[in-house]
């Protein structure tokens, strides 16, 4: 357990005076959780203490059963107990990673339950947004969770508010993306506690230059992701991902950027050496990829779910995108990564 602990180190910020209240929290850690976002929410927290000589805040881990908790990276971390132990003053936040929905635990979900129910904070980096949502206390507030997880979160729980923000300071519910967006909550809750002093001195301390607000995407549009650098394209691109299951018409996506099907097409080639429906088609089979990785969703559920009109249509196309059946990926997780000559044969259909 982390018990007033108050690393040494040359920096320093003094806080304004007055008593200072400290803030608890217990991080509970699942299976393959992501190392980097919990480090990533601790840090901050250390760093404050550090820079004010205080003890601002205090932190420990707990997991399921009290036994330490190999992370996705393959390293062990020790914890201070189990999920028994979880005290009435504490912030619980669950820290999740790969795998999310095999990972959840129904004994993690029921004791977050009772401690928010009993009016306690509780919370989830990067995946632990699955495990609040087993708990059935997500409905009507919005969350978030890590980019890549949303597809196939949506596909679960539909009537749930998600987002692709940052992070989010809900009503005694946070939930953040994972990753560095951590250190942005942690540093947004040292504002709010501390004041700009502290929260800019930390940030300085984590290299962190600017620290983003909460409503901040957390990734740019697709078309930046793939090095698109022309306005119209961009615009394009971004519309097809926010509407992939929908009826989408190139005469529709052309009219929503302001030019001609011609243009577009003529962009589209020049730019990514494929035509538009060749686009639309390869987002709609990495959709499916991203759902069928973390669903028990049938075929039929996903073609459904990523714009397909039938299921035999869409397992043609993903084998031959990806080298394996679909029933193959969801036995074994494994694809091959799409060939040149792969595209191309998945292009012509």
């Amino acid at each position: 357990m982390i018990e007033d602990h108050i690393p040494h180190g040359v920096a320093f910020c003094d806080l304004r005076e007055g008593a200072v209240a400290t803030e608890h929290y217990v991080f509970i850690l699942v299976p393959s959780l992501s190392m980097n976002a919990f480090s990533s929410a601790i840090e901050p927290l250390r760093i404050a203490n550090q820079l004010t000589r205080k003890v601002l805040f205090k932190w420990r881990c707990l997991s399921e059963d009290g036994q330490p908790v190999r992370c996705s990276n393959g390293l062990e971390v020790s914890v201070n107990g189990s999920i028994d132990d979880i005290q009435p003053h504490e912030i619980a936040i669950v820290c999740s990673g790969v795998q999310p929905k095999a990972m959840s635990s129904k004994k993690v979900a029921d004791e977050i339950r009772r401690v928010w129910r009993l009016g306690q904070t509780v919370g989830g980096i990067c995946t632990g947004t699955y495990t609040l949502a087993e708990a059935g206390i997500l409905k009507g507030t919005p969350v978030t969770l890590h980019w890549e997880n949303i597809p196939a979160f949506r596909e679960l729980y539909p009537d749930l508010d998600v987002n692709e923000h940052l992070f989010h300071f809900g009503d005694r519910i946070w939930t953040c993306a994972g990753g560095v967006a951590a250190t942005d909550m942690m540093i947004s809750r040292i504002l709010k506690l501390h004041g700009l002093k502290l929260s800019r001195a930390v940030t300085t301390m984590c290299l962190h230059q600017v620290p983003r607000v909460e409503t901040e995407p957390q990734k740019v549009g697709s078309a930046a992701a793939i090095t698109v650098r022309h306005p119209s394209l961009e615009k394009i691109i971004d519309f097809i991902e926010s509407d992939i299951e929908g009826d989408l018409t190139l005469d529709a996506i052309a009219k929503n950027a302001k030019i001609s099907r011609r243009q577009m097409e003529r962009l589209f080639k020049t730019y990514l050496a494929i035509t538009p429906k060749q686009f639309i088609k390869q987002s709609r089979l990495h959709r499916g990829r991203a759902i069928m990785a973390e669903t028990n969703l049938s075929t039929a559920e996903v073609a459904a779910a990523c714009g397909f009109n039938s299921s035999s249509h869409f397992s043609k196309n993903f084998k031959e995108l990806f080298g394996v059946s679909p029933f193959h990926f969801i036995q074994t997780g494994e694809y091959k990564s799409p060939s040149r000559r792969s595209r191309a044969t998945c292009d012509k259909n």
